[in-house]
């Protein structure tokens, strides 16, 4: 096997990858990812034990116990091009030796649960909902980059889509998020497709002085399905970490709590409960898992 140059994985002087600034050990094989570094903490806070502490730019890490299950959780930021690093990162850790720089002989499968924010655009659906992405629609470019080929369903449900009235302004991908976890923590949750924007604002239909293209055409997502699975949800960063976790043999489960309703123009007037709230009801489900 070849030696990863230093220029391709970058290795801090202490032994840790590049941003993470984590070694192997730090990491455990059930990872949850957040968007925002202060609500590594909220996670956090209902382990057992926190053993593990650590932080670096947008990058903070907390690992510790659960009752018998370890658990890993990192804030990524804001967007799918953090995603990259995260999830390459992550990978490298318990995937490549750091110190011979080659891949390692038996590959280690994480299981990673994005805990975020999203607006739903379904009319109905109340403040506070938590929805599970079955699949994810990336509207950034991410995926473009890799050599990726998407199974049947993906396919099916990527020309549905194309050939909808939608004005796409890029050309998506579709990414399906892992079914094992789905069953395993999906039950009695509300479920579909998530759209993941590169953006708040305009990629996600919002107008404030700047118009959005696709502002006029959310309705056409509003009444489109596939296989029953609406599409629920917008947010930043689903799509990103199915691709990457699905190319590089992880599973991935995306779960949202919705702040707002675009349809309804409702937004929660208590953001951190009912996030605390989703946190809470996840990990009691990740526990018995």
């Amino acid at each position: 096997m070849k030696k990863i140059p230093a220029s391709e994985l970058v290795i801090n002087g202490d032994g840790s990858i590049y941003h993470l600034n984590l070694k192997p050990e730090h990491i455990a094989d059930t990872v949850i990812t957040v968007g925002d570094p202060g609500r590594v903490a909220m996670v956090s806070k209902y382990f057992d034990s926190v053993d593990f502490k650590r932080a670096k730019r947008e990058f903070v890490t907390h690992t510790g116990r659960l009752g018998s299950k370890q658990i890993t959780v990192i804030s990524t930021g804001i967007g799918p091009d953090n995603i990259d690093i995260v999830i390459n990162e992550l990978d490298a850790l318990v995937n490549i030796d750091l110190e011979t720089r080659q891949p390692r002989k038996t590959e280690r499968s994480l299981n990673i649960i994005r805990m975020g924010t999203s607006g739903c655009i379904q009319p109905g659906v109340e403040v506070g909902s938590l929805v599970l992405s079955a699949f994810a629609v990336g509207l950034d470019n991410l995926m473009h980059f890799y050599k990726f080929s998407p199974d049947k369903t993906e396919s099916s449900l990527y020309k549905k889509l194309i050939d909808t009235k939608f004005p796409f302004p890029t050309r998506p991908y579709v990414i399906r998020g892992s079914q094992q976890l789905l069953e395993a923590l999906g039950s009695g949750f509300r479920q579909g497709i998530t759209m993941t924007a590169p953006g708040f604002y305009a990629p996600q239909g919002r107008s404030v002085r700047l118009e959005s293209r696709i502002q006029d055409s959310l309705e056409v997502l509003r009444d489109f399905s596939f296989e029953d699975w609406p599409v629920m949800n917008f947010e930043m960063e689903s799509s990103a970490i199915y691709g990457l976790a699905k190319l590089l043999g992880h599973q991935a489960l995306s779960c949202n709590v919705i702040l707002a309703n675009r349809a309804d123009k409702t937004f929660s007037d208590d953001p951190k409960g009912i996030t605390d709230n989703m946190i809470e009801t996840m990990l009691e489900r990740l526990e018995k898992m």
